[in-house]
């Protein structure tokens, strides 16, 4: 088992409170032992990919559909030895049957048409009895996690998908409830070991204020270095001056976040669900 203390210190600068209860969730999920081969999809920039090097020395296999993000994961990542990044797509992943211990689809499954068939691609590259780890953002999420889509779908049954006020939304073809989530995983073979559900307490607009105009500013290159430094979700060392400016914020959420437990009761509002699965030997 990870050390919490180690997951802790890779994550202790992350702004966004819900990524962070994500990674402590993956981790209980995904034990890595240094025999296990394990797939990230959407492997995104690799954060996930660099947490388990760090940890680990099992054979890490990301995967992306965005060939920008493939790229940065590969200029960050790919010269780090057991790490290997494709260029893929859910549906037809490029692994043989049975490839993989692990399978870790975090955030992806609400951005695709077809999740169900998403879902059968993990079953078939996992090994009999291998993990598949899964978070979306939840239909029940919190009022202030983003005021601007609950006020809006509560009055005029819309939402708002692209852009910085997008909030929970961005991007989502939809988001879940439990037993939605629940459903579309044993429907594609897999026995259900544990939900949790995640970040109820958050400060307000706190998507907006990360997502909207924090990524944007730290893509910019207009923050200074040790900020952009501190906001590297890469770099696990740089912690910079006490009263850096992220340092703060990151406190300043962190009292929030403070009252969130490692799953929350499932008929609270939050804002991911995760679930754990497991690919019968028989």
């Amino acid at each position: 088992m990870v050390d919490p203390d180690t997951i802790e210190y890779m994550t202790r600068n992350e702004a966004d409170m819900a990524f962070k209860r994500r990674v402590k969730t993956i981790f209980d999920f995904v034990n890595p032992d240094d025999d296990m081969r394990i797939l990230d999809l959407p492997c995104g920039r690799g954060f996930y990919l660099n947490m388990f090097h760090y940890v680990s020395k099992c054979e890490l296999v990301g995967a992306d559909l965005d060939w920008s993000v493939v790229k940065t994961a590969m200029q960050e990542l790919g010269h780090l030895a057991n790490i290997h990044i494709h260029h893929a797509s859910i549906y037809s992943m490029p692994y043989p049957r049975a490839s993989f211990d692990a399978v870790i689809l975090s955030e992806i499954l609400e951005h695709i048409g077809d999740d169900a068939r998403g879902l059968k691609e993990a079953y078939r590259v996992l090994k009999p009895g291998g993990v598949l780890a899964v978070t979306v953002p939840n239909a029940n999420y919190p009022f202030w996690w983003d005021p601007i889509n609950r006020v809006l779908e509560g009055m005029l049954n819309r939402r708002i998908q692209h852009g910085p006020l997008a909030g929970i939304w961005a991007n989502h073809v939809r988001l879940y409830t439990p037993i939605q989530l629940r459903n579309a995983v044993e429907n594609a073979g897999f026995e259900v070991e544990e939900e949790r559900a995640l970040t109820h307490y958050c400060f307000p607009f706190i998507h907006n204020l990360v997502y909207g105009l924090g990524k944007p500013l730290l893509e910019s290159g207009v923050l200074s270095t040790s900020m952009q430094s501190v906001a590297d979700r890469h770099d696990f060392h740089a912690n910079g001056a006490r009263f850096n400016p992220i340092r703060l914020g990151v406190a300043l959420f962190n009292a929030f976040d403070r009252k969130n437990g490692a799953s929350e009761p499932p008929e609270r509002a939050t804002v991911n669900l995760a679930l754990k699965g497991r690919k019968p030997y028989a």
